[in-house]
């Protein structure tokens, strides 16, 4: 079980590169890959999270001496990308700019502070309050996206259904660890520090996490390049 993390991880990669190479055009490649570089720096955050919230083996046992491990970066890498693209990959879709009229319609003067919004209210809470990190990861997620759909409600529809879309993915992902490596969860979550929760031995919180992950990250792209989204019949 030392190398389960590594190998998932890994299996996360090769559900990224499939995804990829079936995406349609060149801009939701560029979309996936853009995002995912810069969502693989959220790995550098697992210190925050060993061992409150999990305290995996990891290769050379970095999580254990550092915080710090090379899986963080590889599934930090793997989601990011997969949330923000899930919804193009089934859904024909195509980008649009905004037009200069558009960007400055009234909601668009919080359009910092949304983008802002969930590392903000992930800090308040890890400084302030004594929830572990996952909660207060699920929080910053839910009310950055809640942000986001205030400031961008064109892109509700891609956000509510990528948050059910990458549920879903998440939970069969899950289910390979659970399955590969009986009693993993048990010896490697923290389950005594949450709810104790699990769904076919995945702890809640994962799912809560793929979720509110779903939910914010599929809009980060257009949200930060100001383009629109429209389906195409």
């Amino acid at each position: 079980m030392h190398y389960a993390w590594f190998f998932w991880s890994l299996t996360l990669l090769v559900v990224w590169g499939v995804v990829y190479l079936l995406l349609r055009d060149k801009t939701s490649r560029k979309e996936m890959l853009v995002v995912s570089l810069w969502t693989s720096l959220l790995g550098l955050a697992e210190p925050i999270f060993v061992p409150e919230y999990w305290n995996p083996p990891s290769l050379f046992n970095l999580a254990q001496k550092t915080g710090f491990d090379i899986e963080s970066l590889l599934f930090a890498f793997g989601i990011g990308g997969l949330a923000v693209v899930i919804y193009e990959r089934i859904f024909r879709i195509k980008h649009e700019q905004m037009s200069a009229e558009e960007k400055h319609k009234p909601r668009h003067k919080y359009h910092m502070f949304a983008l802002l919004s969930a590392p903000v209210i992930f800090v308040l809470l890890l400084l302030f309050t004594n929830l572990n990190p996952i909660y207060s990861t699920f929080i910053a997620l839910i009310g950055g996206g809640l942000a986001t759909w205030y400031c961008r409600p064109d892109l509700k529809k891609k956000m509510f259904t990528s948050a059910f879309i990458f549920l879903g993915l998440y939970f069969v992902y899950f289910l390979t660890l659970t399955l590969t490596y009986p009693g993993y969860v048990g010896l490697v979550w923290n389950i005594s520090a949450i709810s104790g929760t699990l769904i076919l031995g995945i702890p809640l919180e994962e799912l809560m996490f793929a979720f509110g992950l779903g939910f914010l990250w599929s809009s980060v792209y257009e949200h930060i390049t100001w383009r629109k989204v429209k389906n195409i019949r």
